[in-house]
């Protein structure tokens, strides 16, 4: 079934976020007002694509997931996201083109750690080129991928972006833990 480009726009939103929400947070980070918003939430949760754990929040669903093209992380594929990467398969921070950092990630842990302390412009420098997103799909994470492209189309810059980043890669991190029965570390 195809979705209204709002219904769509409203999923992505919460896929991003991950976590419930009032109808107004979701309404402000569509930027739409909230009656249209609210609406399209109930018809959306009609659908199954979104769920309701309380009264007056909302959650996308594994279902308004796989609407959006993501796939379902099985324990076994969590695992392997969650491996660590040996040095050649390691993220490595740019500056710019040709000026490397010295600064790697080898897991999705090691790069929540790193993303907090490397300069605001190799993230902005990366998230510009897609690197982050070729990166997570080298490790096998879908998920992970398609809300690093809606953070990218967000338009966010400087330390919002480096923030926002940070919650989704360490969100995404300890729902993989969970789903591998792992213990994380944050």
């Amino acid at each position: 079934m195809s979705l209204s480009p709002i219904k769509k726009e409203i999923l992505e939103s919460m896929f991003l976020c991950g976590k419930p929400q009032k109808a107004i947070e979701i309404a402000k980070d569509t930027k739409k007002e909230f009656q249209p918003v609210m609406m399209h939430l109930l018809g959306l949760t009609r659908m199954g694509y979104v769920s309701s754990p309380e009264k007056g929040l909302y959650i996308i669903a594994e279902k308004g997931k796989h609407v959006l093209g993501v796939p379902e992380t099985s324990k076994e594929k969590a695992t392997a996201i969650l491996a660590y990467a040996p040095h050649d398969k390691a993220f490595n921070f740019y500056a710019t083109v040709d000026k490397p950092l010295g600064i790697h990630a080898h897991n999705l842990r090691d790069f929540t750690t790193k993303i907090e302390k490397v300069d605001v412009i190799s993230i902005e420098f990366h998230v510009k080129r897609g690197d982050f997103e070729a990166w997570f799909r080298g490790l096998g994470d879908e998920e992970l991928t398609k809300k690093i492209a809606l953070l990218k189309k967000s338009g966010l810059s400087g330390e919002s972006l480096r923030k926002q980043l940070h919650y989704v890669v360490e969100q995404r991190y300890v729902e993989l833990g969970k789903i591998a029965g792992i213990q994380t570390y944050i």
